[in-house]
């Protein structure tokens, strides 16, 4: 049993509650292999049989008793184990103790060996020392020695004759030597030893040239190793700056682009740096100088050359623009390779290369800019065919004078030429100046200086105001000016080639803004120019804007004068006083007027945009309403023709919808209102005049209406209009 019982206690998690269940189950043997049984399962097997308190209590003591043996037994297997244990320890504890003395001894063993060791390695020394100092004076000796001998050669009379100075497996060894006997010649007074100082300069000379040719040699084969131990030998020679410019000629006499020098600069530069600074000792000195020498020679030939022929400008503008701007981002890309001595040196090389040409440069450029300017123009003029003509000062004197005589006498003598609705503007030629202008803006902002480029810039930017704006827009505007058909002799409708100016000159001016928000302000906005540039803006602005002004004024005139003669001469008085009952439809003229409106309507819309199509709505509107009003004024009107009356002012309303203006919508609402004075019946009027629309009114408007009535004299003197007017 205290085996079955070491396994349930060992179970995981143990419960004490269904260890009594288990119990209390296998006592009554209801299940022998139950692992778990529920307390309330237990109550109800329990109940099933008859309940032996006696045997479970019996079962309860024994299990109590045997629960004390296990007890006892785990405790002295405890205790064995903390003996154990303790013994254990006290034996590490031991040998930990031995280990600790073996290492604090073998500790100081360490430490008299190595002050042995350092005293061993002091007396070493030491001797080196005094070896060194009686071998340097013996080595010393030897080589003086040596260079006595060779030195004796140079001092006999006759050719040199040792083999180490002809020998070129010995180049090195003789290079060495004549060094230490240049170096020693040059002490040597020049009366006594002549010939043996100048037979030295010459064999110094000579081995000098052969290690040059050598390294050239090791060069061309990339002989990296041996290109290097010659630059160290030659670096002890006065013609060691003949080595670089050997190997800077030739790494630069075959070109990496081809025809186009550029494209190889930068990887041949990137090559050959890793090369000097494997061979050479100063990289950083050798590498400035070999970008300084492809400056000087190679790329200044090469803008020369290209530079070369100024007759064709516009190449030689664009090839200018192309090489300082690509010479520029080379010298960006090569400043890595140069010394931080040398940080404006390539700045200062590439301003060498261009000085000649940035000098005249902007003279050029605003011929060129000028020219071209000119050019195009000439060229859209011829192939509209068209003369351009010079305007008059007193141009506008001469057309009041026409339109005054023509009103007095009757006749029309305005000779008003059209040219067939063409409007001498061009949105295509407008984009070409303004791409010429910004090529030069752009070519401006690099070549100038910074001093000099808001002058620049405004210099151009006159060119480019002259003739797309005054040579090219205000002619259009003063052609299309003369071209509004005059108000009195617009029996036929007038066609609006003068909108067609405007919506042109609007595209026009909105390219050129741009322009010159992208490519002129911020280059002068912080400077004096400004100034000079805004006010020279606002006068060219306040010209054209007079001119647009003018034209849409006379547009709407030439528009509105139609209607009124259209109207003068079509409106029969019969359309609002028929002798006999006939339909009730709007007028022919009416109809006519509204169908032509609509259109022009439409066009101004399309033409003209933003307030300037909202200013010019209105005043539409509004001249249309007093032209309209005016002509029924001229009326009489009996009932039937009253209905007609109102079916016009319908139709006229309908068709100033489409101008989408609150006041002449709401003019035309009250003209409609008047109308109906003339329907209503006598009695109604007064009614009618005190409602919401008319009663705000003027009274004289509403007895001018009233008056214009068939009937007025009848009813003048009634009492329906007493109140009226009076």
């Amino acid at each position: 049993m205290l085996s079955q019982y070491m396994e349930e206690f060992e179970q995981e998690p143990f419960e004490v509650s269904e260890f009594v269940e288990r119990l209390t189950w296998r006592t009554n043997n209801e299940c022998n292999n139950s692992d778990k049984i529920s307390k309330t399962e237990a109550v109800i097997a329990a109940g099933v049989e008859d309940f032996n308190p006696t045997a479970l209590h019996e079962t309860f003591t024994q299990t109590i008793k045997d629960l004390k043996i296990l007890q006892e037994k785990q405790q002295a297997k405890c205790e064995r184990l903390e003996e154990s244990l303790r013994q254990e320890q006290e034996a590490h504890g031991k040998k930990i103790f031995k280990l600790q003395e073996r290492h604090q001894l073998a500790s100081n063993v360490f430490w008299q060996l190595d002050e042995k060791i350092s005293s061993v390695a002091g007396k070493i020394t030491h001797l080196g020392e005094q070896l060194e100092n009686v071998n340097t004076p013996r080595s010393r000796t030897v080589e003086a020695q040596k260079l006595l001998n060779y030195m004796s050669e140079f001092l006999l009379a006759g050719p040199i004759v040792n083999d180490i100075f002809t020998d070129p497996a010995k180049l090195y060894e003789a290079a060495d030597i004549i060094q230490k006997l240049y170096a020693i010649a040059q002490d040597l007074p020049t009366e006594k030893f002549a010939d043996p100082i100048c037979k030295i300069e010459k064999k110094y000379d000579e081995v000098e040239r052969r290690l040059i040719e050598e390294f050239a040699t090791a060069q061309k084969s990339e002989d990296i190793e041996k290109m290097k131990k010659l630059a160290q030998i030659l670096s002890q020679f006065k013609g060691y700056s003949q080595c670089i410019n050997a190997y800077i000629e030739q790494s630069q006499m075959t070109p990496y682009g081809g025809k186009d020098i550029f494209i190889g600069i930068v990887p041949m530069c990137k090559h050959h740096y890793e090369i000097i600074k494997k061979v050479f000792a100063s990289p950083q000195q050798v590498m400035s100088k070999f970008i300084l020498n492809f400056y000087q020679l190679k790329l200044h030939q090469y803008a020369m050359t290209k530079l070369e022929d100024k007759r064709d400008e516009d190449k030689y503008l664009r090839t200018l623009y192309e090489l300082y701007s690509r010479t520029l981002k080379l010298s960006c890309d090569l400043q890595i390779y140069m010394s931080t001595m040398d940080d404006d040196l390539l700045n200062k090389l590439t301003q060498q290369i261009f000085q000649k040409h940035i000098i005249g440069y902007i003279e050029i450029e605003s011929r060129f800019l000028t020219s071209k300017c000119f050019n195009e123009l000439e060229k859209f003029y011829l192939s509209k065919k068209h003369q351009k003509k010079q305007t008059e000062r007193f141009q506008e004197l001469k057309r009041d004078m026409q339109v005054l005589i023509g009103t007095r006498a009757n006749i029309n003598i305005a000779q008003i030429e059209d040219y067939g609705g063409e409007t001498f503007l061009s949105e295509e030629l407008a984009i070409k100046m303004l791409q010429e202008a910004n090529a030069a803006l752009k070519r401006c902002r690099l070549l100038c200086n910074e001093s000099d480029l808001p002058a620049n810039v405004i210099k151009l930017n006159d060119i480019l105001f002259r003739f797309l704006m005054h040579e090219h827009v205000n002619y259009a505007l003063e052609v299309g000016l003369h071209a509004v058909p005059i108000v009195e002799s617009t029996r036929t409708l007038p066609q609006l080639y003068f909108l067609d100016v405007v919506q042109k000159t609007n595209i026009i001016v909105h390219l050129l803004e741009n322009q010159c928000n992208t490519s002129v302000v911020p280059y002068v906005c912080n400077t004096p120019k400004y100034s000079d540039y805004l006010f020279k803006k606002r006068i060219l602005m306040e010209q054209m804007e007079s001119k647009l002004d003018q034209g849409l004024d006379r547009t709407i005139n030439a528009v509105i004068g139609w209607v009124k003669l259209y109207l003068q001469n079509e409106q029969k008085k019969t359309d609002y006083k028929p002798d006999t009952d006939v339909d009730t439809i709007s007028s022919a003229a009416c109809l006519h007027v509204v169908q032509n409106l609509q259109p022009i309507i439409q066009q101004i819309k399309i033409c003209v945009d933003g307030e300037n199509q909202k200013n010019i709505l209105h005043e539409f509107g509004i001249r249309l309403h007093r032209v309209i009003y005016d002509h029924l004024q001229t009326m009489q009107f009996n009932t039937a023709g009253a209905m007609c009356a109102i079916c016009d002012v319908n139709e006229y309303r309908k068709c100033i919808r489409e101008l989408e203006n609150p006041i002449v919508i709401q003019l035309f609402d009250i003209l409609h209102a008047l109308c109906n004075l003339l329907l209503v019946k006598p009695q109604n009027l007064l009614e009618v005049c005190t409602g919401d629309t008319l009663n705000y009114l003027d009274k004289s408007v509403v007895r001018q209406f009233i008056q214009l009535r068939a009937d007025f004299r009848l009813i003048k003197n009634t009492n329906y209009i007493k109140g009226i007017l009076e």
